[in-house]
């Protein structure tokens, strides 16, 4: 009897091993980098393409745009995000940022708290609920970003509610967030901000997208409430193209308490077609009009008017490796550009990349 005991003892601890050998880790792993070199005409002697683009940002050497680390936990009703980075993306674009926070691209844990429904509470870093494009070079069209997405917020920190809806073509969020692309608010300012989202998919082969920001981006002294609208669609035309269009619109009170509002707005088209598994041709056509200087000051008379062209070609190296090329030109009302250390209306330059994603 003691032998039959201990050898199903001893049965029982291989079949536990064994399940918990096989049973899938709640952590996995991944990562991104991004090398480039850019080449702009304009010929900049600090090496700095124009001030609206954080991006991609430097002229004539080659750089790391992203380098990114990132850990996800997923268990049952838990999740959480944590990745860091570096490169020229988040010394550009987070400058404003305190000490080591300008590293984290993202840190945030959710819970969901419905059993029956697919909702959920995230807060911490999250990527922003704004646009279309994101920092990660190879899930965007274009090499470069937009001067739309440029000048936009890419990430956000504060609290999240999302629901997903049962047949997955309804997706709804409100935010309650620190600010306007904001790890640490500003100094003075004790103004609440709020995003909300919605998004519907209709169909596998179609996306439509309205998000929006209501917030206060001065010291509350001189609060100035600032509206934004961010529209867009995604549209798989056929199996081999792609097109996205897309419309930012926002307004900020011009004083304190004022009813008058500055606006700014900017329309974009983008389109990607793939003539082979490893090849894949982009185009882009935007405009972005902020004449009072909100988001792009420029000093001028007509502020900032500027509509550019983009022409991508992207080789699919191996499954993960992409090798991207891109044209882009840039034509403003007023001479806002330099080339040569002289005013001139128009810029144009060259950018090259390697990524990899693993």
């Amino acid at each position: 009897m003691k032998r039959i005991i201990i050898t199903a003892l001893i049965a029982l601890w291989f079949t536990t091993s064994n399940a918990q050998e096989k049973a899938p880790s709640p952590f996995t792993f991944s990562g991104y980098l991004e090398t480039y070199y850019s080449y702009d005409f304009g010929n900049p002697d600090n090496h700095l393409r124009p001030g609206f683009f954080y991006s991609h940002n430097k002229h004539n050497e080659l750089n790391l745009n992203l380098g990114l680390a990132k850990v996800n936990y997923a268990k049952d009703n838990v999740r959480a995000n944590f990745a860091l980075m570096a490169g020229t993306y988040p010394q550009y674009n987070l400058a404003a940022e305190p000490g080591l926070l300008k590293n984290v691209y993202e840190a945030n844990v959710g819970v969901k708290i419905s059993k029956d429904q697919n909702l959920w509470i995230d807060a911490g870093i999250m990527p922003a609920h704004i646009g279309f494009e994101s920092a990660i070079g190879k899930d965007c069209m274009n090499l470069t970003r937009s001067i739309l997405a440029e000048n936009s917020p890419y990430y956000e920190a504060g609290v999240k509610i999302g629901y997903t809806s049962k047949s997955e073509k309804w997706y709804l969020a409100v935010m309650y967030l620190n600010g306007w692309q904001r790890i640490q608010k500003i100094d003075g300012n004790q103004t609440p901000a709020f995003g909300t989202q919605v998004t519907y998919k209709p169909t596998a082969k179609m996306a439509l997208n309205w998000s929006t920001y209501i917030g206060n981006e001065q010291p509350d002294i001189n609060r100035k409430w600032r509206y934004f609208n961010n529209f867009y669609g995604q549209f798989k035309v056929s199996e081999k193209t792609s097109v996205i269009a897309g419309f930012d619109i926002g307004a900020q009170q011009t004083t304190k308490g004022s009813s008058t509002y500055d606006i700014w707005y900017s329309p974009i088209v983008m389109a990607q077609y793939n003539p082979t598994a490893k090849i894949q041709l982009s185009a882009r056509g935007e405009y972005y009009q902020d004449k009072q200087g909100v988001i792009i000051a420029t000093g001028t008379p007509n502020g900032f008017k500027t509509y550019g062209f983009s022409a991508n070609f992207d080789y699919l190296v191996a499954d993960n490796v992409m090798f991207r090329i891109e044209a882009r030109n840039l034509n403003s009302k007023d001479a806002i550009f330099l080339k040569n250390d002289n005013p001139t209306n128009q810029n144009t330059f060259l950018t090259t990349s390697l990524a990899i994603s693993f």
